[in-house]
């Protein structure tokens, strides 16, 4: 952003007012044509919106560059302003947002997505964005790359705790390059924010640490020196700006029902005409009847970029350790070799997540959040969006489970998101159920473009890390606490060794025979067991899938002429591993029986081993039950 242009547009006002004007009456046209939409809040925010797009260093016509100002926009239902605001700066054609808004297969959606030209983030889930613009700020910090950082955000959004989360982590890192507006019109859809549930925006910024502006929203030159001032301000700052909903349509003004409800036809007349603007609605019905949706629109962009994932380590059979420690010495040995393209963020559990090798020798790499992982879920997510790999480890049951949602968001935000979680399944014993994720790929399988990889011992770790990694997109890396013995071939070599290229869907015969036996992750050793148990009585064929939401259906035919598949998983057996199979195999007439072995009901609390035996999951137990299934 330049002072200069700040001075520029100051010096000529009449023109902000005559595009903003213009603007008023793009959002009244479009939620009217589309019968539904968000006016009341677009209108009380467009003259911020559009004086930040038009100060902000965002080129139309190049509006990817690296070096770009950012604007993310927290409360995605305000569309509207945002696509009138961008369709008249030249980011694309206004006419064609104002007639295709939320029409089906159109870009233009209710809530805003990054496949709109000038969008950074897609938002409508609230309380995000401020995490987002955290992210893109680390994205800048690791790249070294300099922007600015605008936020437009709700007031009642503002009741959600994320955005504290997010408050607190802009203050620890300084990120100072982040300006914050409140569209503080006071109105949400159940009316006043202080009936609907008191708060203290102002106090509650200033108790964190920022410096607070308090303007006129409506008042360009209020907005624009406040834009001015905080570029001098050593802190993040938030400009609270007291607004009104529905500003400018003198029966919409402060009238909550406007939040999320269009103009009738006769009433968008009488708006216009407050606004001396020509209703040519007619027009744009002309060409909303003519539409013909075409998805490839919908493509989101993905910053260029080349990972050196190094060498991978071969351990050896007889090394001791687990998996997490497989995935701390592979982030680490990455971040080395790529420290401007990968940001690695932490809650409270370096230690335990194997990250804290990262944080002690590329701290510059490594974002600290404490305990806030909504917040660090969306800021993960944002910053590799943003030129940068986001490495988010955590537990399972809070990197999968508490934020789901956020997961969500990232999936349809199209992100290149490495999630590793550590301590999931039965393996974490002793934490007892509350921290027991028995639905890691069973919820992840409700996320279309999340990938799943579930490593049997550390060197598939290891490979599997350095893969997930360079390839672009979405990936959980669940494993569990324990120590991991590092499996053999039957010759006694490292079976995931030297030789071993790790391949997405591609399964593994870890041993092989007639009656197959599939697992992955912590349960494979006890698949082991469960063979020698079987020895001389059923030839058990172990398999490895460790990628379950995509398994090896192609190697799983090599062994289903006997009828019967079994599965052992550490997780819940309705959406598991087992369940996947089920579907696949009835989907593809098989004709094959699937037998799965999985948690029924939480697990208890204690040594995994113990704990297993108890929910009749250890290899003696399941070895019985797969001899009385081949008996009957």
């Amino acid at each position: 952003m330049e002072i200069n242009k700040i001075e520029k547009i100051l010096s000529n006002k009449k023109e902000l007012i005559s595009a903003t004007n213009k603007c008023r009456g793009d959002i009244l046209k479009m939620t009217t044509l589309a019968k539904s939409g968000h006016p009341g809040g677009s209108l009380s925010t467009i003259d911020m919106l559009y004086t930040l797009y038009l100060v902000a260093d965002i080129d139309p016509k190049n509006p990817y560059k690296a070096d770009r100002d950012r604007v993310v926009v927290s409360n995605g239902h305000i569309s509207p302003a945002v696509y009138s605001t961008l369709g008249n700066l030249g980011f694309f054609d206004i006419d064609e947002a104002i007639a295709t808004f939320r029409l089906a297969g159109s870009i233009f959606e209710g809530h805003i997505e990054r496949s709109v030209p000038g969008v950074e983030w897609t938002t409508g889930n609230l309380g995000q964005g401020l995490s987002a613009a955290c992210g893109m700020a680390v994205a800048g910090r690791v790249k070294q790359i300099d922007y600015d950082i605008f936020v437009i955000m709700g007031d009642g959004e503002h009741q959600k705790g994320q955005i504290s989360e997010a408050r607190r982590f802009a203050v620890k890192y300084n990120l100072k390059n982040i300006t914050v507006f409140i569209d503080y019109n006071k109105l949400q859809i159940s009316g006043d924010i202080s009936r609907v549930m008191p708060q203290n925006i102002k106090d509650e910024y200033v108790a964190d640490g920022w410096v607070v502006l308090e303007i006129d929203g409506h008042n360009f030159d209020e907005i624009l020196n406040a834009i001015k001032m905080s570029k001098s301000i050593d802190r993040p700052t938030m400009v609270l700006a007291r607004t009104t909903m529905g500003k400018n349509v003198s029966f919409m003004e402060n009238i909550a029902d406007y939040h999320g409800k269009p103009l009738t036809e006769v009433q968008l007349d009488e708006a216009l005409k407050e606004l001396g603007i020509e209703n040519n609605l007619q027009y744009y019905k002309d060409i909303r009847s003519k539409f013909v949706a075409d998805v490839s629109k919908h493509t989101f962009h993905r910053d260029d970029f080349n990972i050196d994932t190094g060498m991978s380590k071969i351990y050896n059979i007889d090394a001791s350790l687990d998996n997490r420690t497989a995935f701390g010495n592979a982030i680490t040995d990455i971040v080395q070799l790529n420290e401007d393209k990968i940001a690695v963020f932490d809650c409270d559990l370096a230690s335990s997540v194997k990250t804290d090798k990262v944080e002690k020798e590329f701290p510059k790499n490594f974002f600290q959040s404490g305990i806030q992982e909504h917040h660090t879920a969306t800021m993960a997510g944002a910053a590799s969006v943003n030129g940068v790999v986001g490495v988010f480890a955590d537990f399972g049951v809070f990197g999968v489970d508490e934020t789901y949602n956020q997961q969500r968001l990232n999936d349809i935000n199209h992100t290149n998101l490495k999630v590793v979680t550590t301590h999931v399944g039965i393996d974490v014993g002793e934490d007892g159920r509350t921290h027991q994720c028995l639905d890691y790929v069973g919820a992840m399988r409700n996320l279309y473009g999340f990938k799943v990889i579930v490593p049997a011992d550390p060197n598939q770790t290891d490979k599997a890390v350095r893969f997930a990694v360079k390839e672009y997109g979405n990936f959980l890396i669940a494993m569990g606490r324990s120590k991991t013995p590092v499996l053999s071939d039957e010759n006694g070599k490292p079976f995931y060794g030297e030789n071993y290229k790790f391949e997405y869907g591609k399964g593994d015969i870890l041993r092989d025979g007639a009656i197959p036996l599939i697992t992955y992750g912590a349960m494979t050793p006890y698949a082991l067991k469960v063979r020698e148990l079987l020895s001389g009585k059923i030839d058990i064929a172990v398999l490895v899938f460790s990628t379950p939401l995509a398994p090896d259906m192609e190697l799983l035919k090599r062994y289903s002429g006997k009828g019967v598949v079994f599965v052992y998983e550490d997780h819940n057996r309705y959406t598991g591993l087992g369940a996947i199979l089920s579907q696949k195999l009835c989907e593809e007439g098989a004709g094959v029986k699937v037998v799965a072995f999985g948690a029924d009901y939480y697990p208890y609390s204690g040594k995994p081993a113990d704990v297993l035996k108890l929910m009749g999951l250890d290899p003696l137990s399941v070895s019985d039950k797969i001899v009385q299934n081949l008996s009957k």
